[in-house]
């Protein structure tokens, strides 16, 4: 587990950091950070998005995600109880940061795989990659939303601890076909997240979150149909 502590710390040391910059810059700066940090999320979802689309196997799955997902996420109000919990810390703004946070620290090959390399062979490279990587962000993060951003270091904790402790049963299912799929509905979410930031258009993108969920229950259900046929 050594990769992902590692990886949670940055997560926090980058939010102090960030946080005790945000203190020393003005109203004006703040809103270039805010711009800033709306077309970073917004570039790395597209790219996530066109990087990987070529490549899909299945190009309408992403469609079939998101509005899956969307619909459950909507019926659970996932969004409304994440946006009342957060409300909680009198922080302005930090629902809509933090959701970035997640999906940029968690949606990912490295972030993804990590664990499963570390768990299976004790190669922790991704995770020191992924690590250094989220010291940058949480940095930027914690500079625009504030010192509320290293909660994501939690989630990222239980995600990538789960990863890990099911790494066994993980590693033949993570096929390249679902890493793909995941990264191209992954990407939607990140870019939907820059445009929030940007103002452009407001997107419940805590609501869509199950998307994620669905390329797995597919190719589940499509690996269940192979082995029974």
């Amino acid at each position: 587990m050594i990769g992902t502590i590692y990886n949670t710390c940055t997560i926090i040391t980058g939010s102090v950091i960030g946080s005790l910059f945000r203190k020393r810059i003005g109203e004006k700066q703040q809103k270039v950070l805010f711009d800033a940090m709306g077309l970073a999320a917004a570039g790395i979802g597209l790219n996530s998005i066109v990087g990987n689309m070529p490549h899909s196997s299945y190009p309408v799955l992403f469609i079939a995600s998101l509005a899956i997902g969307s619909l459950i996420g909507t019926g659970l109000d996932i969004d409304g109880r994440f946006q009342r919990l957060v409300s909680r810390t009198g922080s302005e703004g930090l629902g809509q940061g933090l959701s970035t946070a997640i999906l940029l620290f968690c949606i990912g090959t490295l972030s993804i795989l990590g664990p499963i390399q570390s768990a299976l062979y004790g190669d922790h490279t991704y995770l020191f990659t992924n690590g250094t990587l989220d010291l940058v962000t949480s940095m930027a993060l914690a500079s625009t939303y504030g010192i509320g951003i290293a909660l994501a270091a939690a989630v990222l904790f239980l995600w990538q601890g789960t990863i890990y402790l099911c790494a066994g049963g993980l590693s033949g299912f993570l096929s390249p076909e679902f890493m793909t799929e995941l990264s191209i509905t992954g990407g939607f979410l990140i870019a939907a997240s820059g445009i929030n930031i940007l103002g452009i258009r407001q997107f419940k993108t805590m609501n869509m979150l199950p998307a994620l969920f669905v390329p797995a229950a597919f190719f589940l259900i499509r690996s269940a149909l192979a082995s029974f046929l």
